[in-house]
């Protein structure tokens, strides 16, 4: 088959009909103009035109959710650094009671909110494109600035905690459904650090992590393109995989973590991945990113899946290294399964 458009070929990948190449999209920081709604919406927008994406994955500073609660952070004034702490808001558990819902259409949700629309307008309804919205435990996480103390905390103040976890979730989830109605085709929903074995049990995730994360979700069913992101090593992704969403992404090739072959096996989500963007994207050849994208294909099958990094790629990655990938997927036409 030929000649679909962006929009068709991302939505045919994602109920796992034929498509005439794999969609394709990577996403990364821009770590200079992401601060304002017009410095983030003209990188997105950049970004897709410049690479020809399929689907664009918005990518705000990281640090926006804990901003809502107080937080604060600096620019380090260098493309390839991430923004620095400046103050954060969670030090003792008593501090866990201020945490209160707070308005999903203000400070710097509001923000968020107005860089969507342009993106949107930019976008003309031609690419899919879905917002970052950071799970509860991620977003506490941050305002603590110490994983630490949270994993204390979920023994020594999980009441607490849980109250804290609550007021997040209902604020996330408000603003999951304002980002649906200013024209998003779903969320880019990361479960971050936590995520992994390395910094949470099974149980604990069960306790403070799972309730809240499907609060948030819940309040984006029905968007066609909610996609859930289980990054770093060792994942628990086994143990969410009935989360409600369209698409899983996550580093197929970081330690512990399951193929694309094998993740097909378990679940009828989508797959997204499949390019190693620590190691072949930054530092390989253009062979290589091509040999990466052709594996993937290989595993998939090509059907049901959506080339894409295991997670944000680097400023400082080569260009020719992207066009590469995307090169890759369009060379591939329809495969049988």
């Amino acid at each position: 088959m030929s000649g679909m458009n962006k929009r068709e070929r991302v939505m045919a990948a994602l109920r796992g009909q034929e498509v005439d190449a794999p969609p394709v999209g990577f996403w990364g920081h821009d770590f200079m103009r992401e601060w304002t709604a017009e410095g983030l919406a003209a990188a997105m927008l950049e970004q897709v035109r410049t690479y020809d994406y399929d689907y664009l994955k918005v990518n705000p500073r990281a640090t926006y959710y804990a901003e809502a609660w107080g937080c604060r952070y600096r620019s380090a004034n260098d493309p390839a650094k991430r923004p620095e702490v400046a103050h954060w808001v969670l030090r003792e558990p008593a501090d866990l009671e201020s945490v209160r819902p707070v308005d999903s259409s203000a400070g710097p949700f509001g923000e968020q909110l107005e860089a969507l629309r342009l993106i949107a307008e930019g976008l003309n309804g031609e690419v899919p494109f879905v917002q970052t919205v950071f799970s509860p435990l991620s977003v506490l996480g941050r305002m603590a600035n110490d994983r630490e103390l949270i994993q204390r905390w979920m023994t020594e103040a999980p009441d607490a905690l849980n109250a804290a976890l609550a007021a997040v979730a209902e604020t996330l989830a408000a603003y999951a459904r304002a980002c649906l109605e200013i024209g998003a085709d779903g969320i880019f929903f990361p479960t971050t650090e936590w995520g992994a074995a390395d910094a949470c049990s099974a149980e604990q995730y069960e306790a403070f992590g799972r309730q809240y994360d499907l609060q948030v979700l819940a309040a984006a069913e029905g968007a066609s393109f909610n996609i859930l992101h289980v990054c770093r090593p060792h994942n628990i992704m086994d143990a969410i995989l009935d989360y409600p969403a369209a698409v899983v992404n996550w580093a197929v090739h970081d330690d512990g973590n399951a193929t694309l072959a094998d993740a097909m096996k378990r679940t009828g989500m989508a797959m997204m991945g499949g390019v190693n963007e620590k190691e072949t994207l930054m530092n390989g050849s253009v062979a290589d990113v091509r040999a990466e994208v052709q594996e993937a294909l290989r595993q998939t099958g090509g059907r049901r899946f959506l080339v894409a990094p295991g997670c944000s790629i680097s400023p400082q990655t080569p260009p020719e290294h992207i066009h590469a990938a995307v090169a890759a997927a369009r060379e591939q036409g329809p495969r049988e399964q």
